[in-house]
């Protein structure tokens, strides 16, 4: 197989997870509406990074009717996809979806740092083994041994429980840091963007249930249009967390990285792939970076 070639408005209430029996229409029982969760860091949960900032998946729902799919955000600030697993929080999601729903998980921001190889002292518990196998790390954290994985097994583990309930799922790449912070536009996709597509590929890609979006690439492609006069001033407290403006921005990006893939989830969103186009989120990619190339 190829590899990629990687180029890179208001808050809302996210939705809350609905019963499985819904009332009636009449003699007709109402269709189960299926529900996006959301499961990610500040880049993308419910009040971003404090401070006026907000995270993409408060925006998205504005791309459904709410009769169509509802969105549960489930992020929230300062994980990685180990911390994410080990707060149990892959289980919660994985306990309420239901058959049907789709899983957007995306990680990377806090999965870096110092690895956490034989350490005893210093782990802050974020960081994941390295590796893009199923290498392991023992570390100790918050006084407890604790077996580290790397990115691409947690986010394996966390997709196959959501198969398991018959959801599909979207592998997204993480959000870019402002790519405009020294002056001139740069944006290179890091690992844990290959990670989060070799993922996807291992996992059996389109013909499992299983999607990926690089996000990054799409939402860099859209800050360049944006400017960088723009572009910086919607970074107010560093260069990872948006401004609402541009976490709505960031979140059209992602829908317009669905409309040109192959994932079955485009099919429920609002808009047509050519409404998305233009001068701000720019068109689709020359390789759709949904799996299959």
């Amino acid at each position: 197989m190829q590899i990629l070639s990687f180029l890179p408005l208001y808050p809302a209430l996210a939705y809350a997870a609905h019963s499985p029996r819904q009332p009636s229409y009449g003699h007709q029982p109402k269709p189960l509406v299926p529900t996006i969760w959301l499961a990610g860091d500040s880049t993308e949960a419910p009040g971003g990074g404090p401070n006026g900032t907000e995270g993409w998946g408060q925006y998205l729902q504005y791309s459904f009717l709410s009769s169509v799919a509802r969105v549960n955000n489930s992020a929230i600030a300062g994980r990685s996809a180990r911390t994410f697993t080990r707060d149990g929080r892959f289980d919660t999601i994985a306990s309420n979806v239901k058959e049907g729903d789709w899983v957007v998980i995306e990680f990377g921001h806090n999965d870096g740092g110092i690895p956490p190889v034989n350490a005893t002292v210093g782990d802050k518990g974020r960081a994941d083994c390295p590796g893009a196998g199923n290498e392991t790390c023992i570390t100790v954290y918050n006084n407890a041994t604790e077996i580290v994985q790397t990115y691409g097994t947690y986010l394996k583990n966390a997709t196959r429980k959501f198969l398991d309930k018959k959801a599909k799922v979207v592998l997204s790449s993480m959000t870019p840091d402002n790519p405009w912070e020294f002056g001139n536009y740069s944006y290179t996709p890091n690992i844990f963007t290959y990670y989060t597509w070799l993922a996807a590929s291992e996992l059996g890609g389109p013909a499992q249930g299983v999607y990926f979006v690089s996000h990054g690439q799409y939402a860099a492609q859209a800050m360049k249009n944006l400017g960088k006069e723009t572009v910086d001033a919607n970074y107010p407290i560093d260069h990872t967390h948006t401004a609402p403006f541009l976490a709505d921005v960031v979140a059209r990006s992602f829908v317009l990285g669905l409309k040109c893939g192959t994932s079955g989830l485009q099919d429920l969103v609002l808009n047509a792939t050519s409404r998305l186009q233009g001068d701000v989120l720019g068109n689709c990619l020359a390789v759709n970076e949904t799996l299959p190339i």
